[in-house]
């Protein structure tokens, strides 16, 4: 080849050159935004947990009602995701989701400032809402804005990651503010991480509209409904099953959710259109998904609880115990998932990483006042933790596979509502479980002994919910995600 030639070549090659450079930076950018809102709103889930005690004590809550401030978040996250991601699909993604941050911001602030118990359960369930609005909306401008094949497996599987880190990082995020400022500060750190996601939000593309309605009564009977029903099991801790109010909340929860089915089936623009569930991989993501919430809110509750009444750990001490659990999600879901995913199929990359976490559900059965901290809980949460980051990634990418373009938004929701809810009924039922094991515990032990029981008693449970998980893994995932075109 000649000078000329070359230079010519040169010439040619660098106009094609340039614009996919630009289009991977600005691709990027993208995903830095979306990865961040997501971490934002999944470690507000946990960001409270290491404060718990010291909200207890600043608001004088009842013990009984404490984990209202965990479970207020959750239901009304997970209640309304369906309407938030629907609400994407028709008036735009980009504003839904600039929407849903200011809201949640807000709230934020409010709980933040909060004089009571009241006023932070109230604005729990504020930021629940914005969060149910911005998250559905943030995974299916992920799903729209990056091609199929690995450029959008790779980032689903940042997404996917922020789902479970998120939940780490909350936890020693919040052991640190709250020790070294204020349990409100653990509120008070989302108003500039909100401020400079809605500054990045222009480099998103304002994405297409679809066709319809919400389906407003159709989320409501689901979002009431499921509440009843938490509220039925957190009153049986300390009414009892036989008392009347439990009763009638039990009901009330059956009833409305068998209202919401009847409304799906019914509605022009259901809130879960049937082709979301019509696929049996996609479907088995959202029951793996759902049991992995159900099992991990209620492991970190319990092991909050745990290292903070029964070790007196101190707030920054307890975030820093966690740093093993985010370690582990972190190598599964930034390495050894894809590439596991590269090789086998989806239902044997979820049932190794959830036989993985079962394991390390039983390592904290061998828990005590006493035990040694590097022989138990640390190893305990690292191997817990890289079980479920390779379950993850794997279920984020599935739950969204194969989806119409028009349906990202709900199918995006689906995912995140099934983690929360999941994540809120487990938590409630588990709360219930530990309290009935250290009563009976108690009549031959002492109270830290007794509390010890109770919390590893719920973190079993979870385990065997995440064995659940692996069962449904096996029956549901046989597919091949690597396969898809590029």
């Amino acid at each position: 080849m000649s000078v000329h030639d070359e230079t010519v070549g040169a010439g040619l090659g660098a106009p094609t050159v340039a614009p996919v450079r630009a289009r991977d930076e600005k691709l990027g950018l993208a995903l830095l935004v979306i990865a961040t809102a997501q971490l934002m709103l999944v470690l507000d889930n946990t960001i409270m947990n290491v404060a718990l005690p010291s909200i207890q004590r600043a608001l004088h809550m009842a013990t009984a009602n404490l984990n209202w401030v965990i479970t207020a978040y959750a239901l009304a996250f997970g209640g309304l995701l369906l309407v938030g991601g629907r609400a994407g699909d028709l008036f735009g993604r980009r504003c839904v989701f600039r929407v849903g941050l200011v809201l949640f911001t807000l709230a934020s602030l409010t709980g933040g400032l909060a004089p009571t118990s009241g006023v932070l359960i109230g604005a729990r369930v504020a930021q629940g809402i914005g969060a149910a609005i911005a998250a559905p909306t943030a995974l299916s401008l992920l799903a729209t804005t990056f091609p199929a094949g690995p450029a959008r497996n790779k980032a689903l599987g940042v997404y996917g990651a922020m789902g479970g880190l998120g939940s780490v990082v909350g936890l020693v995020l919040g052991g640190a503010l709250t020790e070294y400022a204020s349990w409100r500060w653990v509120l008070f750190i989302n108003v500039p991480i909100a401020v400079a996601v809605l500054i990045g939000t222009a480099i998103l593309p304002v994405g297409e509209r679809d066709r319809g309605h919400l389906d407003l009564p159709g989320a409501v009977a689901a979002t009431i409904g499921f509440g009843s029903l938490v509220y039925a099991i957190n009153r049986s801790n300390v009414d009892g099953w036989a008392d009347s109010l439990t009763i009638t909340f039990l009901i009330a929860g059956a009833a409305l959710l068998a209202v919401f089915i009847g409304i799906q089936r019914t509605a022009s623009t259901p809130v879960l259109p049937p082709s979301v569930l019509a696929d049996r991989a996609r479907s088995g993501a959202y029951a793996v998904m759902f049991l992995i919430g159900a099992g991990m809110f209620a492991m970190f509750y319990f092991l909050t609880l745990y290292m903070q009444v029964v070790r007196d750990y101190s707030p920054m001490h307890t975030g820093l115990a966690y740093l093993p659990f985010a370690i582990g999600i972190g190598l599964a879901a930034g390495g050894f998932g894809p590439r596991l995913l590269a090789q086998m199929s989806a239902s044997a990359v979820v049932s190794i990483g959830l036989a993985i976490a079962v394991v390390g559900t039983l390592w904290f059965r061998l828990l005590s006042p006493t035990s040694s901290e590097v022989a138990t809980l640390l190893p305990a949460q690292f191997v817990t933790g890289f079980g479920l980051g390779l379950a993850f990634v794997t279920v984020t990418i599935v739950a969204v596979r194969g989806v119409a373009p028009r349906d990202t938004g709900i199918a995006s929701g689906v995912v995140n509502t099934a983690q929360q809810i999941g994540g809120a009924l487990g938590l409630a039922t588990l709360v219930t479980v530990a309290a009935t094991v250290t009563r009976h515990a108690a009549t031959h032990n002492t109270r830290l002994v007794a509390l010890t029981h109770g919390y590893t008693a719920g973190i079993l449970v979870g385990g065997a919910l995440f064995l659940a998980g692996l069962v449904v893994a096996l029956l549901t995932l046989r597919v091949r995600v690597s396969a898809q075109p590029h």
